[in-house]
């Protein structure tokens, strides 16, 4: 009998969780959220696979259907899920993301998908204070030491910062490449 040798890879890393202040209640800042960022259209994806389109066909819807960049994959609400418990707090996660954008570093490395799609929280505090956060994308990415995954995060850092701007609220310095240090 043939011994079976394992390897576990630890990889460390710096995380920046970027808290955004909204400036507006929950769920007219949610109702804006999900609007610049729609639900990811799977019969599509589903029709062009069993029709063999090919990737640039793929690609094209995914670039199609992400008016802002990224389209959501999947969505809880917390708040929802745990009132049951007396938590009265309102908090909703989600899976963003573009698959044509994802393409640019699992061509690399099949390991980003556990980054990819992004995740993100829109939340509010008792004080009525709503809340978005998410890690910063480049940071998640940066850690493949891969040139073109770490291309692709800081790609990712803009294409955030831009929605942020289209969703009217402060873009953390951190995702603009050219302000920091």
């Amino acid at each position: 009998m043939t011994a079976k040798t394992s390897h576990v890879t630890d990889v460390a890393r710096e995380a920046h969780r970027l808290i955004v202040d909204v400036g507006m209640p929950f769920e007219e800042f949610r109702l804006r959220y999900e609007r610049a960022v729609p639900p990811f259209d799977a019969p599509v994806y589903e029709r062009l696979v069993a029709e063999g389109a090919g990737w640039p066909a793929v690609r094209a819807a995914a670039d199609r259907n992400a008016p802002h960049g990224f389209v959501i994959f999947w969505s809880l609400d917390n708040g929802a899920l745990l009132r049951g418990s007396g938590e009265w707090w309102r908090s909703v996660q989600y899976l963003m993301g573009n698959a044509a954008i994802a393409e640019g570093m699992f061509r690399h490395d099949p390991a980003v998908m556990l980054y990819a799609p992004l995740r993100t929280t829109i939340y509010e505090y008792p004080a009525g204070v709503t809340h978005f956060a998410i890690e910063q994308p480049s940071a998640q990415f940066a850690q493949f030491g891969h040139p073109e995954i770490t291309a692709v995060g800081a790609e990712l850092d803009e294409k955030l910062a831009r929605l942020l701007r289209h969703l009217r609220v402060p873009v953390p310095d951190r995702l603009l490449h050219d302000a920091r240090p």
